[in-house]
């Protein structure tokens, strides 16, 4: 097939266009480089730099047989400071986009969602039964994509996924020999702000916010997916749309991590003395949230197959393998 992949020169984008390379598809990336990186873009795929509103359709014009769509802003501390952007960019890109497809004729959407649209949840693991309580204007503005998905799906016959998931991790190294990996500015997410502090050395300590929670060791539990699986879970999806029908599915390893064991895999695998110290909890974060696949193993065959140390290795080698900051 040929394929559209928005927010394909970003972190789990670029790993699923690699996949899809791999797999013998024919991909066009489409991205505007806001928090992208064109080098991230992989081999083999034709690279238009540029934004949904304006560019979309003329891509789905060239022939398109499906789109896979990434392209989003992604941070919850922003997206309480800017609601309005998220709301313009996660939802009224995504509207522009399925107008675009309507008219090019394409009928096949995955999203990538986030388990971010419930909340803090009752219960762990979460199912996609569940209710959903978003707690930012990202959540919110990506459980409206979920519902517009659905109604275009009632209304005009799409074949959309929904895939939600929570914390992605690892690296993912193409066909190429290059390995893809997050780039964020700034960084928000654990693995990859310890092997920095790993890689730097010095002084600098881990906060560890919170140590008081309910859980074996005291820190807040999560559920990490390596995008190698995530990826995996996509083009399972792509397969699975079917006209008229919007699916949602959770993805995750139904177990979760502790931050003390993020920080003891990372010590392991890079072999330095990380230190950590207790810092007072963060506003509004739960002491466990880990996603059900359930759903997902049962009509698609997918689960998680890579585990925390596996993550945790293949973004070291990726940061060993980048040039110094």
């Amino acid at each position: 097939m040929r394929l559209l992949v928005t927010g394909g020169a970003g972190y789990i984008g670029s790993v699923v266009a690699a996949q899809l390379i791999e797999a013998g598809h024919e991909v066009v990336v489409l991205d505007d480089l806001s928090t992208g990186h064109a080098d991230a873009v992989p081999s083999g795929a034709a690279f238009v730099r540029g934004t949904i509103r304006d560019d979309a359709a003329g891509v789905l014009a060239s022939g398109i047989d499906a789109v896979l769509h990434f392209a989003a802003k992604s941070l919850v501390g922003e997206s309480v400071q800017q609601p309005g952007r998220y709301w313009s960019h996660n939802l009224g890109g995504t509207l522009a986009l399925l107008e675009a497809m309507s008219g090019a004729g394409v009928g096949s959407i995955v999203f990538s969602s986030t388990a971010s649209v419930y909340g803090e949840p009752e219960r762990s693991p979460v199912e996609e039964t569940d209710a959903t309580r978003p707690t930012s204007p990202y959540g919110e503005s990506k459980l409206a994509v979920d519902e517009t998905l659905r109604e275009y799906a009632r209304l005009r016959g799409l074949g959309a996924v929904s895939l939600r998931y929570f914390n992605v991790a690892g690296a993912y190294r193409g066909a190429d020999g290059r390995w893809l990996a997050e780039r964020h500015s700034p960084e928000t997410h654990l693995i990859p702000t310890v092997l920095a502090l790993a890689r730097a050395g010095g002084s600098a300590e881990l906060k560890l916010f919170g140590d008081d929670y309910p859980t074996p060791d005291g820190t807040c539990v999560r559920d990490y997916i390596h995008v190698a699986d995530l990826a995996r879970a996509h083009l399972l999806a792509l397969e699975a749309c079917t006209p008229g029908q919007h699916r949602v599915y959770n993805l995750g390893n139904g177990t979760g991590s502790s931050n003390r064991e993020v920080l003891t895999a990372c010590r392991e695998v890079t072999g330095a003395d990380i230190r950590a110290v207790a810092a007072p909890r963060r506003a509004g974060d739960p002491a466990v949230l880990v996603a059900s696949s359930t759903r997902i193993h049962h009509d698609l065959g997918w689960k998680a197959e890579l585990d925390l140390r596996s993550m945790v290795a293949d973004a070291w080698a990726a940061v060993c393998a980048s040039p110094p900051a």
